[in-house]
């Protein structure tokens, strides 16, 4: 089961991750815990990360795609993993179809959550001034002002990534209004209604 989790921050992606984490038992792969990870063990594309990085530069989505494409080949995502977070653009996108490819592999399905980001922001107003009411201190990403940022370079970088899944038909839409439990059981149903696809050779 290879899956992308896509949707604007404050979504539900990590919670959903976490759940289909549990229910199938592949893992969650976020790109910036892949690439400390690589950092530490002093993998060759780590190494190159690292050298990026305190040169101060963003690491390149070739940097990216072998992490990602290292990662995969490890014991636990054999079965299957989830990408949350990548592929922010198209090009990465198109990075990533390739190098699944290379390897005889394909995804099995691309979820977008849809939410109405005027209703986000609200979400995230009413749980900042909760938060002060409470008298405790509000989480950075909790700050309206640092959402908005946020949601302005998802919608400016990362909302190109569905329409480009979609043309493939490969992407599930879910309303992620719904409860929680309510997105879970959607995102099972839009599963079991994907057919994993067979590595070819």
């Amino acid at each position: 089961m290879r899956l992308i989790l896509l949707g604007p921050p404050g979504a539900g992606k990590g919670t959903q991750a976490k759940r289909l984490v549990d229910k199938h038992g592949i893992p969650q792969l976020s790109t910036g815990d892949m690439l400390r990870a690589a950092v530490a063990a002093g993998t060759p594309v780590g190494l190159k990360a690292k050298a990026v990085m305190e040169a101060g530069q963003l690491v390149s989505d070739e940097i990216v795609i072998g992490i990602v494409a290292d990662r995969i080949e490890e014991a636990d995502a054999r079965r299957g993993f989830i990408l949350d977070g990548f592929p922010r653009t198209v090009a990465q996108a198109e990075a990533l179809d390739s190098m699944l490819a290379g390897k005889g592999l394909a995804l099995d399905a691309v979820i977008e959550l849809k939410v109405d980001q005027s209703a986000l922001v609200g979400r995230i107003v009413k749980r900042a001034e909760e938060t002060k009411a409470r008298g405790e201190p509000v989480r950075k990403d909790d700050d309206p002002d640092v959402f908005k940022t946020r949601l302005d370079a998802y919608n400016r970088d990362t909302a190109v990534v569905a329409p480009y899944y979609k043309a493939k038909g490969a992407i599930v839409e879910v309303d992620g209004m719904q409860p929680i439990d309510a997105v879970s059981a959607a995102i099972d149903a839009a599963l079991a209604g994907s057919q994993p696809r067979a590595a070819h050779g």
